[in-house]
């Protein structure tokens, strides 16, 4: 697993991919919190609060990690290495793991500068120091568990098709169903709005943001990207045989 981990970096590191996914989750954040009027603007909300973050942050990242994993077995497939990859004396979990954690490496790097809007929020805030940092910090803790299931999904749509744009578009459409739309569903059909709530990542996300982790939120978390993931370990046992 480590040396597909290492493999999985170098790639994106080795090229501009890397630079040019950190670069656009920083500036498309820094640009609607910092710069641009309207709801998302931290300075204009009165409040040492980092809620618009948390908010912004899933819908970036919603079509960024598509964007980086859709490459992870569609490029292997075109280019006729997944066989040779799979004869490797190493597991298809690790292989899978492997790319999913170098992935996940990746996106952590895109978030960990945010932090700074931490520490500015921090001294800005009246009086100084003035900030829910419990909240925040679940916030991060259920963004971290978010990234993991986005990652999971974009890595699980990338075995299905060597067309690196139709991995995205699948990513993209399974990754806003299961952030979105079971909570849009939810309000067409009371009846069935606790479970369709729950089945969303929305609810499970801004349930961690109110600074209380409960073992349900991590747990599905957990489930969703196990299950993802154990469908890509299936669709490669699928390849090998």
């Amino acid at each position: 697993m480590k040396s597909i981990l290492l493999r999985e970096i170098n790639s994106f590191f080795g090229s501009p991919i890397g630079y040019l996914v950190i670069a656009l989750f920083l500036v498309f954040n820094g640009l609607f919190l910092w710069v641009f009027n309207g709801d998302y603007n931290l300075l204009n909300s009165g409040f040492a609060d980092m809620t618009p973050f948390f908010t912004l942050a899933p819908w970036i990242l919603l079509f960024l990690i598509p964007a980086v994993t859709m490459r992870s077995f569609s490029d292997e497939k075109k280019q006729g290495t997944l066989e040779l990859l799979l004869t490797r004396p190493i597991s298809i979990w690790d292989i899978v793991l492997g790319k999913f954690l170098g992935a996940m490496c990746l996106i952590v790097l895109a978030i960990l500068p945010t932090l700074i809007y931490v520490y500015v929020l921090t001294i800005l805030g009246f009086p100084v120091g003035n900030i829910d940092l419990g909240s925040t910090l679940g916030s991060y803790f259920g963004l971290l568990f978010l990234v993991a299931a986005y990652t999971a999904i974009g890595i699980c749509t990338s075995t299905l098709t060597e067309n690196q744009i139709v991995a995205f578009i699948l990513s993209v459409c399974i990754c806003f169903l299961f952030y979105f739309a079971f909570d849009g569903l939810a309000t067409y059909f009371i009846s069935f709005e606790n479970m369709l709530g729950y089945l969303g990542m929305n609810s499970h996300f801004k349930s961690m943001g109110r600074g209380v982790i409960d073992t349900r939120d991590v747990l599905y978390f957990i489930s969703l990207t196990y299950v993802f993931l154990a469908v890509t370990v299936y669709q490669l046992k699928s390849v090998r045989h």
